[in-house]
């Protein structure tokens, strides 16, 4: 189970400026629950790909970001949401090179290979939700005195 260690956060996703302080909060986020800094920089990158695609594609929205905890490991939960078309064609926008935007295609199949779980959620005419988590390294096992 995957147990919240806070209230989800909600930031808004509505403009440039609003992208880079969501950047901004998962990489302190991710660092405070102790991810490596390779672990931080592919949450940090994936988030920042699905919130260009809610701002671009779903019209903006919000991202909710919440701590996890599974008894040993900590993690954190990211969802992207807008209210915009929805994907058509999901088979095609997580295939590696597709675009409707002009980019590299890059956003839905590169955040899913940088994390440790994805799930995506979209309907046509009623908007996308795309929740990532990733965890920190399981911690130690205590060490036993034999007794």
């Amino acid at each position: 189970m995957h147990a919240p260690l806070a209230p989800t956060a909600t930031l808004p996703i509505g403009s440039d400026a609003d992208l880079a302080w969501m950047r901004q909060q998962v990489r302190q986020m991710t660092a405070d629950l102790g991810f490596t800094l390779v672990q931080q920089t592919k949450l940090v990158t994936a988030a920042s790909e699905l919130a260009r695609n809610t701002l671009v594609h779903g019209g903006g929205g919000h991202v909710e970001l919440t701590l996890l905890e599974d008894g040993r490991r900590r993690g954190l939960r990211l969802s992207f949401v807008d209210s915009g078309p929805g994907i058509r064609d999901v088979a095609s926008a997580m295939t590696d090179g597709y675009t409707t935007g002009g980019g590299l295609g890059m956003g839905l199949s590169g955040a899913r290979r940088l994390v440790q779980e994805f799930a995506l959620d979209t309907r046509p005419g009623q908007g996308t939700r795309v929740t990532v988590a990733d965890w920190t390294s399981a911690l130690p096992a205590p060490r036993g005195g034999g007794a």
